[in-house]
């Protein structure tokens, strides 16, 4: 449970980082804006994740966490993206919070796969056929 905790709090984190430069790069287009973001914010998160999430900082190293966690951001781009696509489409009215709130939901979404996939990644699992020690609780 801290685990989940500590990824949800990063994540967050990353994702306002998101949110921030989708808002300070508008100017540029939502598109171009959220491509910057998600690289930004992916390549954060996934260093915060190793280090804090995880714990990993001595077993898995800075690539192997960018690569496992930027294979799962390209799907968040491309949700991300999509889901600008249908609200550029939809109105112009929309206001400028439109987009943050359509990148912050497709974020919490895809964090969940990211969880699972990066907890594979960076968590220790016992070899095969190694005896792993019960676990006692009071």
């Amino acid at each position: 449970m801290a685990q989940f905790a500590r990824f949800v709090l990063v994540g967050g984190a990353a994702t306002v980082v998101h949110a921030g430069l989708l808002l300070v790069l508008a100017p540029l287009g939502h598109q171009p804006a959220n491509v910057a973001g998600v690289v930004v914010s992916t390549a954060l998160a996934n260093e915060l994740h190793r280090r804090l999430t995880f714990r990993a900082g001595d077993r898995a190293g800075w690539a192997a966490a960018q690569w496992a966690g930027g294979g799962l951001a390209v799907a968040g781009l491309a949700a991300s993206s999509l889901a600008l696509a249908a609200l550029d489409a939809g109105t112009d009215a929309a206001g400028p919070l439109a987009p943050v709130l359509a990148v912050c939901a497709v974020d919490g979404a895809v964090g969940l796969v990211r969880f699972a996939g990066l907890r594979w990644v960076l968590v220790v699992r016992p070899r095969a056929g190694a005896r792993v020690a019960p676990v006692h609780t009071s």
